[in-house]
């Protein structure tokens, strides 16, 4: 089985990239299944639902996101009703949406799990107990299970991966839009990177105007 991941998909410019590479890259690569980060589609903050219509109509079968789910206040009573949109799974319970998705792709099951980090972020439950408890669930399904983990540290996102190695397919990182030149297999296994970059413009401060961030 081939995954595509899409780093954070920052504004205009990272969707019109999705919308004119994507096709050519998943045949290319025969990707079985396209998971693309979206919380930054609107604008570089929040998604709206037109947009994830139009990044799903791209091609990409699995949207994840993390801190900035919820910036456009609209989505709230969207997300519930898209299975296909996924959010931190460790928000407490009660909170809109799913934190994963078990996704039938070329004829075999594979699981999506998005999980955000602690450290220097919003206030969430522990990511590595919420982990531990959805693996269980899921693993009835499938054992092809892919994690986004949505994080500012570096050293939280290396030890969630080693704490996941060999029980995951991948564990890769987003939030930060600067790539990692870690791309690894861990010892047990899995796949790992600690951030995939972002798909935005890259004469920017991490996908927002340079004079801006300057001012």
């Amino acid at each position: 089985m081939k995954l595509l991941f899409i780093g954070d998909v920052v504004g205009k410019t990272g969707r019109t990239a999705v919308r004119a590479l994507l096709p050519k890259l998943s045949d290319r690569y025969k990707a079985d299944c396209v998971v693309a980060n979206g919380e930054n589609i609107a604008g570089g903050f929040g998604l709206t639902e037109p947009l994830v219509q139009d990044l799903l109509s791209y091609g990409v079968h699995i949207i994840t996101t993390g801190n900035h789910v919820w910036d456009k206040k609209d989505f709230m009573t969207s997300i519930g009703k898209e299975s296909r949109v996924l959010r931190p799974l460790n928000y407490p319970p009660g909170v809109p949406g799913h934190g994963s998705i078990v996704f039938n792709a070329g004829g075999r099951k594979i699981a999506v799990v998005n999980v955000s980090g602690r450290v220097f972020m919003p206030q969430m439950d522990c990511p590595f107990r919420a982990i531990d408890a959805e693996l269980e669930r899921i693993r009835k399904e499938t054992h092809i299970i892919f994690v986004d983990f949505h994080a500012e540290a570096t050293s939280e996102k290396v030890a969630f991966g080693y704490y996941l190695d060999g029980r995951v397919s991948a564990v890769i990182g987003t939030h930060t839009h600067v790539q990692t030149a870690d791309e690894k297999i861990l010892p047990k296994g899995t796949a790992y990177i600690t951030d995939a970059g972002m798909t935005g413009p890259s004469c920017s401060v991490i996908g927002i105007e340079v004079q801006q961030i300057l001012q």
